[in-house]
C-alpha cells in the first residue's frame, strides 16, 4: 500500500514538473522573449544586461551605450561623470553618448582595420530617407577587441552607427547599429500595454 502511495506521489511530482516546464515555455513564446532576455525583434541576438549583441554574416559584436543628459550639471566634486546605461539604441533625449563595441566573433576581426561612422536619417519631401554623416573615425585594427567613442547627439531622431572594414582575404565586415533619440507615441503606448500586445504596436 505504501509502495503504491509513493509511486502515486512520484508520478504527481513528475506531471507537475512537466506542466510547470511547459507553462514556462508557453509563457516565453507568448511574450516573444529571446534566450538573452529581451523582445526578440529588438536585435538579431537581443541583449544581456546592458550589452546588445548584433550579429551579421561575417561579424558579431557586443554593443553598450551610456548616456548623459544635456540638462545634467557636472560638479567638480564628483569622482566620475554619472553616465546612465541605456538599453541598446534608445536614448530618451539629446545628450552625450559614450559607446563601447566588443568584437566578439571572429577573433580575426580584431586585426582588420575597421572604420566607424555615425549618420543621421533624414526624411525628405518624397518620403525617402537620406543619410547625413555626422562623424567619421578612420579605419584601424583593434587588437584589444574593444572600440570606444563618445559623441553628442544634438537632435531628436533616428541615427545609425556603422562599423565597416575589409580583411586582406577580401572578407567584408559591416555592422549597422540603429540609435533612436527621443520616443514617439508608439513607444509611450507600449508602456501601458501587456508585453504580449506590444509587438503589434
Amino acid at each position: 500500500m505504501q509502495t503504491r502511495a509513493k509511486a502515486s506521489i512520484r508520478k504527481f511530482k513528475m506531471i507537475a514538473g512537466v506542466g510547470i516546464f511547459a507553462a514556462f515555455i508557453a509563457f516565453g513564446a507568448l511574450l516573444q522573449v529571446s534566450s538573452q532576455g529581451d523582445s526578440s525583434d529588438t536585435y538579431p541576438k537581443g541583449f544581456r544586461g546592458n550589452t546588445c549583441t548584433v550579429e551579421t554574416e561575417t561579424l558579431t559584436i557586443g554593443y553598450s551605450s551610456y548616456y548623459l543628459s544635456d540638462e545634467y550639471e557636472i560638479s567638480e566634486d564628483e569622482p566620475r561623470t554619472p553616465y546612465i546605461p541605456v538599453q541598446c539604441g534608445k536614448i530618451p533625449q539629446p545628450g552625450m553618448l559614450n559607446i563601447s563595441i566588443d568584437l566578439l566573433h571572429p577573433d580575426s576581426s580584431r586585426n582588420v582595420p575597421l572604420a566607424m561612422r555615425l549618420a543621421k536619417l533624414v526624411y525628405v519631401a518624397d518620403e525617402t530617407v537620406e543619410e547625413r554623416e555626422i562623424l567619421s573615425v578612420p579605419a584601424r585594427p583593434h587588437p584589444s577587441g574593444v572600440i570606444t567613442h563618445a559623441f553628442r547627439l544634438d537632435e531628436i531622431g533616428h541615427y545609425v552607427i556603422y562599423l565597416d572594414g575589409t580583411s586582406p582575404e577580401n572578407i567584408h565586415y559591416l555592422v549597422r547599429v540603429p540609435v533612436t533619440v527621443g520616443h514617439d507615441w508608439q513607444d509611450n503606448m507600449r508602456n501601458f500595454l501587456p508585453p504580449f500586445l506590444r509587438k503589434y504596436i
